[in-house]
């Protein structure tokens, strides 16, 4: 069995999502993703500011060729917020939803949605191409997500926290 080292896996991604949009153009594509909600000891959410849209969202992407949903939030959050976290729980996965990227690419967006943890306690560089800031929200303040799939995780990990808090 071939094994792909991460470069490689980034490599085969970007070039398999640049190969099928250069065949199909602007056309729907369904593509797997996977993203997490943080929460500090105040009962906050972490989300990014994403540099694309100008909005918040959940840390998180699209998978690479040869990973789990596990790694794939891994990965992302680490990229996109500069955090090493693990997965601790799965709460949803969505395949309802469909966006429009400022460029015109669409999607039906399959998203892992986990409950993490923090894996370390240093904070490293995000993407400034991906990320233009994070910062933790508290449940009552739902800012602007960039999409309706965010807007839905924001109220999954609301009433995860709601109903963890009346146990």
């Amino acid at each position: 069995m071939l094994k792909l080292t991460k470069k490689m896996r980034g490599r085969i991604k970007m070039a398999y999502i640049k190969d099928l949009r250069a065949k199909v153009g602007h056309q729907p594509l369904i593509m797997t993703s996977a993203s997490g909600a943080l929460v500090n000891e105040k009962q906050q959410v972490l989300l990014q500011e994403r540099a694309d849209t100008g909005d918040w969202g959940f840390p998180g992407g699209y998978m690479e060729y040869g990973e789990s949903f596990q790694d794939t939030v891994k990965r992302e959050f680490k990229e996109d917020a500069g955090i090493e976290i693990e997965p601790v729980k799965l709460l949803k996965i969505s395949d309802q939803e469909f966006y429009t990227y400022p460029n015109g690419d669409r999607v039906q967006p399959i998203n892992a949605f986990f409950l993490v943890k923090a894996a370390g306690s240093r904070q490293t560089a995000f993407k400034p191409t991906e990320t233009l800031r994070i910062r933790y929200f508290s449940l009552d303040e739902a800012p602007k997500f960039f999409n309706h799939q965010h807007a839905m995780m924001w109220q999954t990990i609301k009433d995860e926290l709601q109903s963890s808090s009346r146990a």
